[in-house]
């Protein structure tokens, strides 16, 4: 295992970590300031450090009983998968936020799927109604 995959996957372990602790600060700062964030309810991905911590702020908002239940490295690499369960307005919701860290060991590309489709439109909607907030705290930044 290279230095590169080794920190890539001690980021990813750190991103847990913040995620399962809900520090939306240590989050934050293992984002690249030039992450991509492809969300699971958005035909088009998010640019940019400040609208993906607004995003994932909103996330852990909507989220409840929120768990990490499997985590999936490459050895060799930079790629991670952390598998997740939460429940959205009712809803149970499984899913996997698919992580690529950079040579600086920051996430630079955050890549988020869910199922079924009637929980990722509880989350469609949920995050919805937080958009205007997540909108004004990513201009903030």
């Amino acid at each position: 295992m290279d230095m590169a995959s080794t920190g890539a996957t001690a980021t990813a372990h750190a991103f847990r970590t913040a995620v399962e602790e809900r520090d939306t600060r240590a989050v934050e700062a293992l984002l690249a300031e030039h992450v991509v964030f492809t969300s699971p309810v958005a035909f088009r991905p998010y640019e940019g450090k400040a609208i993906t911590a607004a995003i994932l702020r909103g996330v852990l908002r909507v989220f409840e009983d929120f768990r990490y239940v499997r985590e999936i490295a490459d050895p060799g690499g930079r790629d991670h998968a952390l598998v997740f369960t939460a429940t959205v307005n009712g809803k149970r919701i499984q899913g996997c936020d698919f992580l690529h860290v950079d040579d600086e060991g920051r996430i630079d590309d955050f890549t988020v799927m869910v199922r079924p489709l009637s929980a990722a439109q509880a989350l469609a909607e949920a995050m919805g109604a937080q958009f205007d907030r997540i909108a004004a705290e990513a201009a903030g930044a």
